[in-house]
C-alpha cells in the first residue's frame, strides 16, 4: 500500500459522498478513517458529521471534490447516451440479421414505444432550440 495516502477519502453514494479524514500518523501505524461530513451533490449541501466543525481546508477539499464529481457525472451521462446510440445500431443489426420471430415478438412493442417517446422528445427539444435562435 502507498505510503503517501490522501488526507481525505470520499465514499461515493448515489447523491454525493461520505467524507473521511485519513490518518496514518498513529501509534499502530494503522489507517484510520474518521468521517467528517456528508455531501449531497444534487443540492450542494455539506453537513458536518458528529457535531464537528469543518476547517477551511476541509471545505476547500470538499468543494473541489464536488466540482470534479459533477464534471465526472456529466461526462458519464453523455458517454451513456453515445453508448445508447451504439446499442440502437447494434439492436437494428440484430433485428435484421439474427433475431428470431419469438425474440422480435418479445421486444418489438417496448422498443417501438421507447423509440417513439425518444423521437417525440428530441423533435420537441430541437424545435425549441431552433425557435430560441430565430
Amino acid at each position: 500500500m502507498s505510503v503517501n495516502l490522501p488526507e481525505y477519502y470520499f465514499r461515493v453514494r448515489e447523491n454525493g459522498a461520505f467524507v473521511f479524514r485519513v490518518d496514518t500518523e498513529n501509534r499502530q501505524r494503522r489507517i484510520e478513517m474518521d468521517q467528517i461530513a456528508v455531501v449531497n451533490i444534487k443540492n450542494g449541501e455539506v453537513k458536518p458529521h458528529g457535531g464537528r466543525d469543518l476547517t477551511p481546508e476541509d471545505m476547500k477539499v470538499i468543494e473541489e471534490w464536488m466540482a470534479e464529481r459533477v464534471a465526472v457525472l456529466a461526462r458519464r451521462d453523455i458517454d451513456d447516451i453515445h453508448r445508447a446510440v451504439d446499442y440502437l445500431n447494434l439492436t437494428a443489426h440484430w433485428a435484421q440479421t439474427r433475431a428470431t420471430d419469438e425474440q422480435l415478438d418479445s421486444v418489438t412493442d417496448a422498443l417501438l414505444l421507447a423509440m417513439h417517446d425518444l423521437r417525440t422528445v428530441l423533435v420537441r427539444k430541437k424545435a425549441d432550440r431552433i425557435l430560441k435562435k430565430g
